[in-house]
């Protein structure tokens, strides 16, 4: 199903990984929650959608779905671009802070984060099930709480 597949895409799970630079290790346990949160959260949205969600004829064609999807497409290509951005910031062996320039970071500091956010957002919206807005309200609570960090 149409819906089930922006799940699967999604660019953190398929496509960030294989991008990545080297960086600073993750901590263990950071990483084992991270775990059993995007395999809980997986599940949930996996089972709400292909269990409990039904869609009436043309939903798919709907101005709801076709917004949340744009929301999600739009949002994907920010966090796309923008961690392009932060991966190119400095040359192999350069170190030191520097402040990205470009995209989405020209209004927002945490471009990368609004990406994903808006994303989640656009996913819920097409989705309409409380467990696609629930993750989107995690997603909020979460990244905006990363980006002021790193804003400051």
């Amino acid at each position: 199903n149409t819906i089930n597949f922006l799940f699967f895409v999604h660019y953190r799970a398929l496509i960030f990984p294989l991008l990545i630079r080297e960086g600073k290790p993750t901590p263990f346990f950071t990483f084992v929650l991270a775990l059993l949160f995007c395999v809980f959260n997986g599940y949930l949205q996996g089972r709400s959608l292909t269990t409990y969600a039904t869609y009436p004829p043309g939903w798919l064609g709907g101005s709801r779905f076709i917004t949340g999807f744009l929301g999600w497409l739009i949002g994907m290509a920010i966090n796309i671009h923008s961690d392009h951005i932060l991966r190119n910031l400095r040359k192999p062996g350069e170190t030191g802070y520097k402040i990205p320039r470009g995209g989405m970071f020209e209004y927002v500091s945490g471009a990368n984060f609004f990406g994903e956010i808006l994303e989640w957002f656009g996913f819920a919206l097409a989705c309409c099930t409380i467990e696609s807005f629930a993750f989107a309200l995690c997603t909020l609570f979460i990244l905006s709480s990363r980006a002021r960090q790193h804003h400051k």
